[in-house]
């Protein structure tokens, strides 16, 4: 996919950018899914969680803060309630969940067959039984 602004970025240079951006504002547990060739409205997903409906929230304005110059977010969706933000960059798509919606929806699990592009999580912020408990405000 191509992109006018930015075009000197890769999607995947992008995705890696956003993940960077998510782990700044403390997002839990984020994942680039490599959907190429095997979608046609993105190159790579990027999934990760927030605590809180803030989190959330504070999370999507980091990733348009850091990429806003290389990307333009196309649509975004969700951030009115804080459950589940939506940015479509048009070759990268990003989805931020609020706690246990991140597995109500299960775009992982969607996208099962599809390859992870290996990012660094700190262990402070990896999906752990314990991590995830927390995260439930249902």
């Amino acid at each position: 996919m191509t992109n006018t602004i930015g075009d000197e970025y890769t999607s995947e240079q992008i995705a890696r950018m956003i993940v960077e951006a998510a782990i700044g504002k403390k997002a839990i547990a984020p994942v680039i899914i490599d959907v190429r060739g095997a979608c046609d409205y993105a190159d790579f997903l990027v999934v990760c969680s927030g605590k809180t409906d803030r989190q959330v929230n504070a999370i999507a304005t980091g990733i348009d803060g850091e990429v806003i110059d290389l990307r333009t977010c196309v649509s975004n969706e969700g951030l009115a309630n804080g459950q589940w933000a939506l940015l479509d960059y048009g070759d990268v798509v990003v989805h931020i969940f609020c706690g246990s919606k991140r597995n109500e929806y299960n775009i992982e699990g969607l996208w099962k067959d599809a390859p992870r592009i290996e990012v660094y999580v700190p262990p402070d912020l990896r999906l752990t039984d314990e991590l995830y408990d927390d995260t439930e405000l249902d």
